[in-house]
């Protein structure tokens, strides 16, 4: 019998694994993936060459979460100088915002728009925003709203902005003001900041990277939990999780891609699965209600076109975001510049072109020589590289990539967590997906990391649920908030 099966071997399950394992602790890990570790955090290989599924930076307010980085990683952590980008009509605008250098590339009329925009929205009675559009516009104005906001956030999550939560506003932007990105062209002039300084999250300067991606950081912290005398199985979907009253402990059934099924009998359970999937899998089974909430979850999907080019014009950003609403593709990552070793040939670079879709929708389901050649015509569209110097090209698909926060998912989460924490003991939730909150990796790992201390304790010391839910956290340092967005404090008793 296991002490803590865990689900998942993302960043928060392998945290969560890591401190057990360091504590003496018996523990399983259960990875639908048969090839990789990390989640939407790994490594994807092909042909020598590396690209993450979507970049990550390796960057937190925690000094815990950074000092846990180091211990896994060491010197294999590099620090990069950022730069990335907006793409809207047909120019590129530097992000953050520069607000000189955008109304100049704007316009003398579409920058008085935009000024006139953003002081009626500032002299306006505010009420309470309702969803993302009324978030933005009434910090920003409508004009900029429309312009550096709207495209890009309709592209991501494939709905209008009116039926995105404003909460998910608030937690992902919430720095991003004319005033601090005002402070921040003045700043950039005077100061020369890294990623450790005390600066907001939206704004810094460089970043902690792996040198072969962050694959790299979760197959060496898997290791580390191996020698530490934990098992990592892969290749396996946890289909059914039954907890047995009498015994006080949970069997968890799981299938492989061959249809061979395998049971797990444990103490505790840690769970990174989507809360979708968790709902329909427990037994006994959710209440109606429950299930009906579980059922209401909704999860945005993501594909990467790899395309590996002549790198006769180096492009120095690591990722650009695309405003233009005449391309699919969201955003494109270059990873050679989050490291060189990301690419083998000093002559070539890899960009990744990134489409936001749904499981099952026409992009999703499009054939890969359908994929690569839109990816082939956008990349020459936008300027980037012509069609010619493309040589070689591929395609990786990542379902549930982000929780949808639309204006139900709040209630359905609560139902799912009052039932779950009623009738499920020892089942605990952690990560994006575990607990449908569109975490940062540094964030789902804080999850993991209480939660296993919650179980090394016996009682629950921490309440998981505080992690990130300060909406000012993400993009605005306040010497009030100590690395995540609302500090976990311990619970009375």
């Amino acid at each position: 019998m296991l002490d803590v099966l865990i689900i998942g071997a993302g960043p928060a399950g392998l945290t969560a694994a890591y401190e057990l394992t360091k504590n003496g602790k018996r523990i399983g890990v259960l990875e639908s993936d048969p090839q990789y570790v990390g989640g939407i955090s790994r490594t994807v290989q092909y042909k020598g060459y590396r690209f993450d599924i979507g970049g990550h930076r390796f960057f937190s307010k925690s000094s815990e979460i950074e000092s846990l980085w180091s211990e896994i990683l060491g010197p294999d952590l590099l620090e990069r100088p950022r730069l990335s980008r907006i793409f809207y009509r047909g120019k590129f605008f530097s992000y953050p915002l520069k607000p000189l250098e955008a109304f100049r590339k704007l316009g003398i009329l579409e920058s008085s728009r935009c000024i006139a925009s953003y002081l009626k929205a500032k002299l306006a009675a505010r009420s309470q925003p309702q969803n993302f559009e009324d978030w933005v516009s009434q910090r920003f104005g409508q004009r900029l709203y429309e312009i550096f906001f709207q495209t890009y956030t309709e592209k991501v999550w494939g709905m209008p902005c009116k039926e995105i939560s404003a909460d998910w506003a608030a937690q992902r932007i919430q720095g991003l003001s004319l005033s601090a990105a005002l402070m921040n062209a003045v700043s950039s002039n005077l100061f020369e900041q890294k990623s450790g300084e005390d600066t907001a999250k939206t704004l810094i300067r460089s970043f902690r990277y792996p040198r072969l991606g962050p694959g790299m950081m979760w197959e060496r912290c898997a290791d580390r939990i191996i020698a530490q005398g934990g098992v990592l199985e892969q290749g396996w979907r946890v289909v059914e999780l039954h907890w047995l009253v009498a015994e006080e402990v949970w069997h968890v059934t799981a299938v492989d891609c061959g249809g061979s099924l395998r049971h797990w009998v444990a103490r505790e359970v840690i769970s990174s699965m989507p809360m979708r999937e968790l709902g329909r899998s427990l037994r006994p089974m959710l209440s109606t209600r429950a299930e009906g909430a579980a059922r209401s979850l909704r999860y945005r999907d993501f594909l990467t076109v790899a395309l590996i080019i002549d790198d006769k014009h180096p492009i120095e950003d690591n990722w650009i975001y695309i405003h233009e609403p005449g391309v699919k593709v969201g955003r494109i990552q270059n990873f050679k510049s989050w490291s060189p070793e990301m690419v083998p040939d000093p002559g070539r670079t890899c960009l990744g072109l990134e489409y936001f879709c749904f499981e099952g929708d026409g992009l999703w389901s499009s054939s890969e020589s359908d994929l690569i050649a839109l990816a082939a015509r956008e990349v020459a569209q936008i300027g980037l590289t012509p069609q010619s110097s493309i040589r070689d090209a591929c395609v990786v698909r990542q379902a549930k990539a982000y929780p949808v926060y639309d204006e139900h998912y709040v209630r359905h989460v609560e139902c799912l967590r009052e039932e779950i924490a009623q009738r499920c003991p020892r089942l605990h939730l952690v990560g994006r997906n575990g607990m449908h909150k569109y975490n940062n990796q540094d964030h789902s790992m804080m999850t993991a990391l209480l939660t296993a201390r919650n179980i090394l304790a016996g009682r629950a010391l921490y309440d998981v649920w505080q992690v990130n839910e300060d909406a000012s956290y993400h993009e605005e340092h306040s010497p009030s908030v100590s690395g995540l967005r609302t500090v976990p404090t311990r619970l009375a008793g």
